[in-house]
């Protein structure tokens, strides 16, 4: 068998990758265990020393890869240039904090000596997604890398390529052969490799289905995971914002990545108050989005990275609209090679239809108008997901409250789209996961607390 990477604007086949056999897979464990083991003695100067060193590669060639990102899922080529510095940035920033974070802690007790260090588990699976295929994986890997672990890489078979070209990036910096490795594997294999003893822990970033399926099984095992999970984030839009910023986000949250993004919002809770002007101005922008070839810097949006994504979102659509939603632009796919979806609105959105209960993954914007602030946070939290959310308001101090203890959702922004932070921890709650990434947290949850007492 073979992962074969497909170019969704034309819908061609770029190029095949063989599946590793199962016997390969273990020798990569084992290879894996045995560097581990000698990396996590290494000062952690040495460990960010070879950081320092990946980042400036994915700064040098960064048009070679976010030309590859490009081709293999469809991103518009500026974003996929810029996905690529945002990797450097994680190198930066665990480069430079990394030692003070994995620091030893005291803790004064009757001991002559007593403190807690932060231990490595060992060797950990990341099983990442298509779309953000550097980020993703770069974000899970650095600091799982930088606390002294190994990684295996199970990637997306949407994205062989990226996945391959991790690979060598890592090595060429100077990580130690075994250190991390692509996993070129499918499903069932994949089970094997978490039910394995040498494998420690898993990092999932995918569908829910996908996050209760890893879940159970390396809890059967007593493993660590840590699940980011999907998102139907809400935008609340209150009667006191400031409507053509509200607007200007907005749009940008539905179509940066061709809508296909976990954390990026998707149902706009409108107060009435300003409902239409917010409608109105949000059917121009998205009218106003360049749909076009990705490799294009001034297309705004290429194709979704698959043909069963871009039939799913349609059939999302053409269900809300049967119930009861009213479609205010896009709504058809044009009928030409490639995946696409065009910027689509849809409003009086509401339970029971698909664009309230389900996730869109593309650039599809669900307008629920709501008579008040508390119907609207109320709306808002109507969801199984809590990855992030987003409040508009001129009274910051307003928007701050309403984000830090009425939204229901890890990630919380005031008049500004939510986005990943190495600064910041990112995660969910609900069925959008749990466990953080970035930040001090992230490079912690792939340790263990080790108490030493001493007298």
């Amino acid at each position: 068998m073979t992962f074969v990477a497909t170019n969704p604007t034309t819908g061609d086949m770029i190029a095949s990758y063989p599946m590793m056999s199962e016997e390969g897979v273990n020798e990569i464990i084992l290879a894996a265990q045995e560097t581990q083991l000698i990396w996590s003695k290494c000062e952690i100067p040495e460990r960010t020393e070879i950081l320092t060193d990946l980042g400036s590669i994915l700064r040098k060639r960064k048009e070679e890869f976010g030309r590859l990102m490009t081709l293999e899922m469809g991103k518009p080529i500026q974003q996929s240039i810029s996905e690529s510095e945002k990797c450097a940035w994680v190198c930066d920033y665990y480069a430079e904090h990394a030692e003070h974070f994995l620091a030893p802690v005291p803790a004064p007790t009757d001991a002559t000596i007593s403190y807690w260090t932060h231990r490595p588990l060992g060797i950990v699976l990341g099983i990442m997604p298509w779309n953000f295929p550097f980020w993703q994986a770069v974000r899970f890997a650095v600091p799982a890398l930088t606390a002294g672990n190994a990684v295996l890489l199970k990637h997306s078979p949407s994205v062989p390529g990226c996945a391959e070209v991790l690979a060598h990036i890592f090595a060429e910096a100077g990580y130690p052969d075994g250190l991390f490795t692509n996993l070129v594997i499918n499903l069932e294999t994949t089970g094997e490799v978490i039910d394995h003893p040498l494998v420690r822990a898993i990092s999932l970033t995918g569908s829910v289905q996908a996050g209760r399926s890893v879940a159970s099984r390396a809890g059967a095992a007593i493993k660590k995971c840590v699940l980011e999970l999907g998102g139907s984030d809400p935008s609340v839009i209150l009667a006191d914002a400031d409507i053509d910023d509200a607007v200007a986000s907005c749009r940008l949250a539905r179509t940066i990545n061709s809508g296909q993004s976990c954390v990026a919002a998707k149902r706009f809770v409108v107060v009435e108050p300003v409902r239409e002007e917010f409608e109105a101005k949000l059917v121009s922008a998205m009218e106003a989005t360049v749909m076009g070839d990705p490799l294009n810097p001034t297309s705004d949006i290429g194709p979704l990275a698959r043909e069963d994504l871009r039939d799913t979102l349609h059939n999302q659509v053409q269900r809300s609209v049967n119930d009861g939603a009213l479609l205010l632009t896009g709504g058809e796919p044009p009928d030409e090679p490639g995946w696409w979806y065009p910027p689509t609105v849809l409003t009086n959105v509401g339970p029971g239809m698909a664009a309230y209960e389900e996730e869109l993954f593309g650039p599809v914007a669900s307008i629920l108008p709501v008579c008040s602030e508390e119907e609207a946070i109320r709306v808002a939290n109507d969801t199984p997901y809590g990855l992030g959310a987003s409040v508009y308001t001129e009274d910051s101090a307003r928007g701050e409250r309403i984000a830090a203890e009425l939204i229901d959702a890890g990630n919380c922004f005031v008049n500004g789209i939510v986005k990943s932070d190495p600064r910041l921890p990112f995660g969910g709650t609900k069925d959008s996961g749990y466990g953080r990434e970035l930040s001090p947290l992230g490079i912690l949850e792939f340790t263990y607390p080790k108490t030493i007492w001493v007298k």
